[in-house]
């Protein structure tokens, strides 16, 4: 497997993970049941699953509001977007 589609692997399970717990937690939330940390939430994210995370924020509906999630989500978007620009010249060889 190469380099790029581990990576691929990494993001699309991770994003799904994001997006099952963006899920559970707005079922939790609904339900007065214990919710998903939101450092959880955002270690998900950390590991490439934000997008799977925006996803799930927009179809659940759930953390678009909160200003300071916010802050945080699209702090890690410009960490993985920042990332890529760096490696993707290497990637070219």
């Amino acid at each position: 497997m190469s380099y790029v589609a581990s990576i691929a692997t990494i993001y699309a399970v991770a994003s799904a993970l994001a997006f099952a717990l963006f899920g559970l937690d707005k079922s939790r939330a609904r339900t007065g049941g214990p919710r998903i940390p939101e450092a959880t939430l955002h270690l998900v994210e950390l590991l490439g699953g934000w997008p799977g995370a925006y996803l799930g924020m927009n179809v659940y509906r759930h953390k678009t509001q909160k200003l300071s999630y916010q802050v945080v989500y699209w702090a890690v978007v410009l960490i993985h977007l920042g990332g890529w620009l760096l490696l993707w010249p290497k990637l070219q060889n």
